[in-house]
């Protein structure tokens, strides 16, 4: 009978503990996919803001140093001089852009403050382009650090746009180098 009690007791002890450390997995998966959420409203509010021209919300989505890089090569937008002058000259008419995003991932450190994704976003006017970004956790506030914009080129069509690249860069360079 003693040994039947050691075990029973034994037995309750270990199902305590496997519950305790499971709940605290469930725990920590539902913090994961919180934070995941909130990153995810962060960079969707960050492409309504551009869709509105909401010059305060769309910069506000990103820290004080951030930088977004666009498509082309000399396009490095760094907050808070350039891409400040550039949003607000491009939103002063009320017109902003409209990128929507159709596939997102999300990664994050175990200390859930620094995380980074990428996305598939798609514009009626100009295809489909890869963002890629990086976010920070500031007072408990995600924010962009930094973001960026990739033409995507589908492989059928890459010697063609890759011939086109090439002979605008040619020209550019032809060009700079007379200045």
């Amino acid at each position: 009978m003693q040994r039947f009690m050691i075990g029973l007791l034994f037995t309750l002890f270990l199902a305590s503990w496997a519950s305790s450390v499971l709940s605290s997995i469930d725990n920590d998966k539902a913090n994961l996919s919180s934070e995941k959420q909130m990153i995810g409203e962060l960079v969707d509010g960050l492409h309504d803001s551009a869709r509105r021209a909401d010059l305060t919300g769309y910069l506000g989505a990103f820290t004080q140093s951030g930088v977004f890089m666009g498509t082309d090569d000399w396009e490095r937008w760094t907050r808070p001089k350039t891409l400040d002058a550039y949003v607000k000259e491009r939103f002063k008419e009320g017109v902003g852009w409209t990128y929507k995003s159709v596939e997102r991932h999300i990664n994050m450190t175990q200390s859930q403050d620094f995380a980074w994704f990428d996305e598939i976003i798609v514009s009626e006017k100009w295809g489909r382009f890869r963002g890629t970004g990086v976010v920070v956790k500031e007072q408990d506030n995600w924010k962009i650090t930094h973001y960026s914009m990739s033409v995507l080129v589908a492989n059928e069509a890459f010697f063609d746009i890759a011939e086109i690249n090439k002979k605008a860069f040619k020209s550019r360079d032809k060009t700079d180098s007379k200045n």
